[in-house]
């Protein structure tokens, strides 16, 4: 049973969830994706080019707040369009010695657009970390049937 277009609404909500981040999945992230650069894992590296210390990789941010979109209708292909803009880096402590979450990433959507034409919803996201928003205009398009 999935998602029914005429189910939905604008300013539906579709959830809500967070996001624990620690350097070593950045570490993770850089080797999957190929992106060694330092800022990501390195604090002194990081602060010498003017940073408050290692922030997250962009892409990163942006595949996790899109996971609460896949889940929620539960397929990736559905997933036709997604952009955002970035607005503040995702910093990530070294929070390694005490076992808890170096940075947390908080995401919540709502419909945004119905396109009953097209079998499109707009999800908008909100998309937050140590109470500032770090993605605005963060936007999925889902094709739903």
């Amino acid at each position: 049973m999935g998602i029914a277009i005429a189910d939905l609404s604008v300013g539906q909500e579709i959830g809500s969830t967070t996001v624990d981040v620690t350097r070593q999945d950045l570490v993770k992230y850089a080797g999957a994706s190929g992106d060694f650069n330092p800022i990501h894992w390195n604090p002194d590296f990081a602060q010498h080019v003017g940073l408050p210390g290692v922030i997250a990789h962009g892409m990163f941010t942006m595949g996790a707040a899109v996971q609460l979109v896949t889940d929620w209708i539960g397929d990736p292909a559905a997933v036709v369009d997604y952009q955002t803009r970035f607005t503040k880096p995702v910093i990530v402590e070294d929070t390694t010695a005490a076992g808890i979450p170096g940075a947390v990433i908080e995401v919540a959507g709502k419909i945004g657009v119905v396109d009953l034409d097209n079998s499109t919803v707009r999800v908008d996201l909100t998309v937050t970390s140590a109470g500032q928003k770090v993605l605005v205009k963060a936007q999925a398009v889902v094709r739903v049937w």
